[in-house]
């Protein structure tokens, strides 16, 4: 994989959204941020939350979806139960995945990362073919973005952490960090 024209991942399945805006001025991909989701709870299947991502969700289909009427949200990145890639918005805007966030000590996260939601919820691990393809695109980012780093991937529960606990205890995070300094401290000297 790696990060083509008009900063889409070549090979995800692109599916348009207005739930995002430009970066601020001189605004660059800083910071990754991982999330989960699933709709609802704990049933999976992407084309609820790829629907939820393009306004396109009927709230009326689930008691627990009313609670997401008027709400506007996409990450750049979806993450299915199979391994499949979903992109929404380009790396070069901002996605709004963060909320109301801050990341040592500088709020607005939006404006500064890379919102990816895995398929998934915090009660329950996740796919093999998840991790695979979660480290594909990661690797992809950090040999495309130069202020990104391993350093500067965190979950949605260390940027807002009185409000979200994604992507919850059972993401595992020594598997991903692992394949990460092993991939880059072969491909770097």
């Amino acid at each position: 994989m790696k990060i083509g024209k008009n900063h889409k991942l070549e090979g995800a399945v692109w599916h348009s959204t207005v739930y995002c805006s430009e970066r601020p001025l001189g605004g660059v991909p800083e910071l990754i941020v991982l999330h989960c989701i699933s709709l609802p709870e704990g049933r999976y299947g992407a084309e609820l939350p790829i629907q939820l991502f393009t306004g396109d969700l009927d709230i009326n289909a689930d008691p627990s979806f009313a609670d997401l009427e008027g709400v506007q949200v996409s990450p750049h990145l979806l993450i299915d139960r199979l391994g499949g890639v979903h992109q929404f918005v380009g790396f070069d805007q901002q996605a709004w995945h963060a909320g109301t966030s801050s990341w040592m000590g500088r709020p607005g996260c939006n404006g500064y990362s890379i919102g990816i939601e895995l398929e998934g919820c915090v009660s329950e691990g996740y796919e093999d073919v998840q991790y695979s393809a979660l480290q594909q695109v990661l690797i992809s980012l950090l040999l495309h973005y130069e202020r990104l780093s391993v350093g500067n991937i965190v979950g949605h529960a260390e940027i807002a952490p009185m409000r979200k606990v994604d992507p919850g205890p059972y993401f595992n995070w020594s598997r991903v960090l692992h394949t990460l300094h092993s991939s880059f401290h072969s491909t770097f000297p």
